[in-house]
């Protein structure tokens, strides 16, 4: 006899709580789009492939920054750093001018906002979109990577944004 997993999936409760234990680096995706800034924060951001160079995250369907971002000819991930949570929270929040004071950005080399102060950029090209489940697979071609200072990430756990201490 096997063994077999139920035929039901996990209660959203739990599942939500079970995810919370793991910590995620957080970035701000922005884009220019019919030439308004745009953008939205993440907690889903990945590293795909290295040949070619490719980078992912997702986007909630419901998003009503995505369909901004999806007619994007390009995007940028902005790294952030460990004191900048509050830049976070504003791009996850709703109804607000996310790119007006106090939010310090710049226009990049394409035209894709990028913010100031974070730990890195990367300028990417649309590769692949894929739905999955509730949420969009966005996957990017890393045209220009660029450092600014590599310390320590800003990173979210148990709903809350926080700092990494190396041991």
């Amino acid at each position: 006899m096997t063994d077999t997993l139920p035929d039901r999936t996990v209660n959203a409760e739990h599942y939500r709580r079970a995810l919370a234990v793991h910590a995620a680096g957080v970035v701000v995706i922005t884009a220019q789009s019919e030439g308004i800034p745009v953008g939205l924060t993440a907690t889903s951001f990945s590293s795909v492939s290295l040949d070619p160079p490719l980078v992912s995250f997702y986007v909630d369907q419901s998003s009503t920054t995505w369909p901004w971002l999806r007619s994007a000819d390009h995007f940028a991930v902005n790294v952030l750093a460990s004191g900048q949570a509050e830049l976070a929270a504003r791009f996850a929040r709703k109804d607000i001018d996310r790119f007006a004071e106090p939010t310090r950005w710049r226009p990049g080399p394409l035209g894709a906002p990028l913010l100031q102060d974070v730990s890195a950029h990367l300028i990417c090209l649309p590769h692949e979109t894929l739905d999955v489940g509730d949420h969009v697979l966005v996957v990017g071609l890393v045209a220009e990577a660029n450092v600014h200072d590599p310390g320590r990430p800003l990173l979210y756990h148990q709903g809350r944004f926080g700092r990494f201490i190396a041991l």
